[in-house]
């Protein structure tokens, strides 16, 4: 991709940016589409690699952030049932630390590993050291339980800069925002989670939900069932991309 198709795109997904919620970037440019990188890819002459090209099939990536946790092992059996990938953004602290058995069952069922930090810090307001310290660990314990350390991560509240951009990409990390949430933190209905969720899914989206909420596992299996009914095929991030690749230092948002 050249770089003035590249800097337009990434303006208009700025703009779009602009009206997620959560989303705090500071100073942010560059920002890439998972289904323009893919679609770049394809120009080039490459392949989708893996069972979906998503460059035919309608695609969406199902993604939890902030586990492991003691409901995680249950929302992995509703996934293992209905033969769903997901990406797991985990966090450290009291997590993947506590429950290195579920991130290697993760990895096992065909599920993406990827960094949520050690301590769900807002990354803009830390100094570069800082940010190493809050991924750093992480990628170790994912990496002790998986074999492999992650290549993505995201950023707790979507907040990242240009600056946060810079030391992730020194770390090997690309960072993957979202295009639906269901603000699970605040609903105790598993209705309402599903409603959330169907309303805001397009084709290419990312979905992102926290299974340690109690109304979300429950709320798995509608969702999963009335997405397929739309004709969405369930993949993880990187086969989302396929067959681009995630780069470290780049934001991908839909």
């Amino acid at each position: 991709m050249n770089l003035g198709t590249r800097t337009s795109r990434a303006t208009g997904l700025l703009l779009a940016a602009a009206l997620l919620p959560l989303l705090t970037s500071c100073g942010l440019t560059g920002v890439l589409s998972p289904a323009e990188v893919r679609a770049d890819a394809v120009d080039d002459g490459k392949s989708a690699s893996g069972p979906v090209d998503c460059a035919k099939a309608k695609c969406v990536a199902l993604t939890f952030d902030g586990g492991p946790s003691a409901p995680t092992p249950k929302a992995l059996d509703v996934l293992k049932s209905e033969k769903v990938p997901a990406t797991f953004f985990l966090q450290g602290k009291g997590h993947t630390d506590t429950y290195p058995q579920t991130v290697t069952r993760m990895a096992a069922e065909g599920h993406e590993t990827a960094n949520h930090t050690w301590s769900h810090k807002n990354l803009t307001e830390l100094t570069p050291d800082q940010i190493r310290a809050e991924i750093e660990p992480v990628q170790k314990d994912i990496e002790k339980a998986t074999g492999k350390a992650p290549t993505l991560m995201r950023p707790p509240g979507g907040a990242t800069s240009n600056d946060v951009s810079e030391v992730l990409g020194q770390m090997g990390l690309a960072q993957v925002l979202w295009s639906v949430t269901a603000k699970d933190f605040q609903v105790k209905d598993p209705a309402e989670i599903k409603k959330r969720v169907l309303e805001q899914t397009e084709r290419d989206g990312i979905i992102l939900l926290h299974e340690r909420y109690p109304a979300t596992i429950p709320a798995l299996p509608g969702i999963i069932a009335e997405l397929r009914k739309q004709g969405y095929t369930f993949v993880t991030v990187s086969q989302l991309m396929s067959p681009a690749k995630p780069e470290a230092g780049e934001v991908y948002r839909p």
